[in-house]
């Protein structure tokens, strides 16, 4: 990615078709889960804030995209039902032409809000 985007529009526009389509229902999945949460561009990646902190982000990389929950403890706690794809400490690595399943992303929302809420 050239320049730095200014939105998540920007972002999703300069991927490929496959990868901006995953993302895009991505985005649709986190915005649904997520009712009032705030779009954003942190560390330079499509993110969301949900009461002023940061809730969750994601992005395309060379090979895959990725969900960042950044929080270890949402991936560990959830690492069963994580089991077929690519995880480490806050990360959920996936193909985009297998996309994270809705019900999983929004699984992961809920407890996302729920921990920060909690703090």
């Amino acid at each position: 990615m050239a320049a730095r985007p200014a939105c998540i529009d920007d972002y999703l526009a300069a991927l490929s078709g496959q990868k901006r389509a995953a993302l895009q229902k991505l985005r649709e999945t986190i915005t649904a889960a997520a009712p009032g949460a705030e779009e954003c561009i942190s560390y330079g990646l499509p993110a969301f804030r949900l009461d002023g902190r940061h809730l969750v982000a994601f992005g395309a990389a060379a090979s895959h995209c990725a969900l960042y929950t950044m929080s270890s403890a949402t991936v560990a706690a959830h690492k069963e039902k994580l089991a077929g794809f690519d995880t480490s400490k806050g990360t959920i690595r996936f193909l985009p032409e297998i996309p994270l399943p809705a019900a999983l992303v929004r699984m992961l929302i809920k407890a996302r809000i729920a921990e920060n809420r909690a703090k």
